[in-house]
C-alpha cells in the first residue's frame, strides 16, 4: 500500500514516505560500503520509493556522488532533493559556517548537478538559513536557478515562520523540511501554519527521533562515540533513560496493533494531514520495507491520544548547543 501526497502547489504527486540518504555516508557511524549502499538505493526504487533526500553537506559531498551512481539509468523514476548552505572544508570536513549568498548558491548547484549526474535537481533547499544573508537575496538566487532550468522547485530547511513568509513573497516555496516526530512537535505552533499559509508541504526528517522511536536502543546500548547522536542531549544520561521509558509506551501501542514501533511513529506523522510527507533514513533493506509498510497502518483515536501526550515529557534538546543555534532561522 502507498499513500501519495501533493508537493506544495506544484501538482507533483509523491509517495508520502521517501528515503533520507544521509546515514549512508556519515554521522551514524562508518559509511555504508559503496556497493551495498547502491544496492539499497536501487532496491528502494523497485519498492516504489521515489523521493530521495540528500545534501552537499552529507559525507562532504560523498552522498550526492553515491546517489549519482545509483540512479544512473533510473533518473526518470526518482525525485531528487538536495540542499546547500552549510560550508565544509573539502579536505578535512570541518564545518566552516553558513553561506546563503548568491555566489555560494551558484557554486553549490553546479557541484550538485555534476555529482548527481543530472541536468536538473527536482527540489533544492536552503539547508540552514544564513543570518548574514537576507532570505530575499538567497531565494532570489535560487529562483534564478529555476528560471535557468537547473532546479525545478525550491524549499527551506529549519526555517522560522517569518522566514518562510518572506521567502514565499519572492518565489513559491514548495516544501519546508523540519524535524518532526512524536517526540519533536515544536513546529506545530508557528512553522506548520506558515507552511499551510504559503502552500508548502512539510517534509519531516528524523521522524523516528534518530532511531530512538524505532526501539533499537536500550539502557545498556547508547550510541557509540563515532555516532553523532552521542552528543545529543536526548541520548545522554538521565534524559536518555527517561526518553527510553517513553519509547516503551510507543512499543506498547505497536504490540497491541501487531506492528513495529517505527510503523506507529510514521503512521502518527502521516495522520497529521495531507500537507505532511516524511523521509525516514535507513541503511538496511528490512528497515526500509518496514518503514514503507507504515502507509498501511491506521491509528485510532485512543492510540493517537496516547502518543500525542508524549512530546511534552521528552527530556533534552534535539541538538547540542551549536545545532540548536542554527535552527528556526
Amino acid at each position: 500500500m502507498s499513500i501519495t501526497r501533493s508537493l506544495g502547489q506544484t501538482g507533483i504527486k509523491l509517495p508520502a514516505i521517501g528515503l533520507g540518504c544521509m546515514g549512508l555516508s556519515e554521522f551514524y557511524g562508518p559509511p555504508t560500503e559503496k556497493s551495498a549502499a547502491i544496492d539499497l538505493l536501487q532496491q528502494a526504487i523497485e519498492l516504489g520509493v521515489r523521493h530521495f533526500d540528500t545534501a552537499e553537506l552529507y559525507g562532504n559531498t560523498a552522498n550526492e556522488v553515491l546517489l549519482g551512481e545509483a540512479f544512473r539509468g533510473h533518473r526518470d523514476n526518482v525525485f531528487i532533493a538536495t540542499k546547500f548552505g552549510p560550508v565544509r572544508d573539502p579536505d578535512t570536513g570541518e564545518m566552516l559556517g553558513l553561506d546563503g549568498s548568491r555566489k555560494n548558491c551558484r557554486r553549490a548547484i553546479e557541484g550538485s548537478l555534476k555529482r548527481l549526474k543530472t541536468e536538473t535537481v527536482d527540489l533544492y533547499y536552503l539547508h540552514r538559513v544564513d543570518p548574514a544573508t537576507p532570505i530575499e537575496e538567497t531565494v532570489t538566487a535560487m529562483a534564478e536557478l529555476v528560471a535557468e532550468g537547473k532546479v525545478r522547485q525550491i524549499g527551506l530547511s529549519e526555517a522560522s515562520a517569518e522566514t518562510i513568509r518572506r521567502a514565499a513573497a519572492i518565489h513559491p516555496i514548495s516544501a519546508v523540511q523540519s524535524e518532526y516526530s512524536i517526540f519533536t512537535r515544536d513546529i506545530e505552533e508557528q512553522v506548520i501554519p506558515a507552511c499551510q499559509e504559503v502552500g508548502a508541504s512539510l517534509v519531516a526528517y528524523s521522524p523516528l527521533g534518530r532511531g530512538m522511536l524505532s526501539g533499537k536502543f536500550d539502557a545498556d546500548s547508547p550510541p557509540g562515540q563515532q555516532d553523532y547522536r552521542s552528543s545529543s542531549p536526548r541520548f545522554q544520561g538521565d534524559a536518555y533513560q527517561a526518553n527510553l521509558a517513553l519509547v516503551r509506551e510507543i512499543e506498547a501501542v505497536a504490540d497491541a496493533m501487531n506492528v513495529s514501533s517505527s510503523q506507529v511513529a510514521l503512521a502518527w506523522l502521516l495522520a497529521r494531514g495531507e500537507h505532511v510527507m516524511t523521509i525516514p533514513g535507513t541503511t538496511r533493506l528490512g528497515n526500509l520495507q518496514s518503514n514503507l509498510g507504515a502507509a498501511g497502518v491506521t491509528l485510532d483515536s485512543q492510540h493517537l491520544a496516547t502518543l500525542d501526550r508524549l512530546a511534552d515529557q521528552v527530556k533534552g534538546n534535539r541538538y547540542d548547543e551549536r545545532g540548536m543555534s542554527i535552527i528556526n532561522g
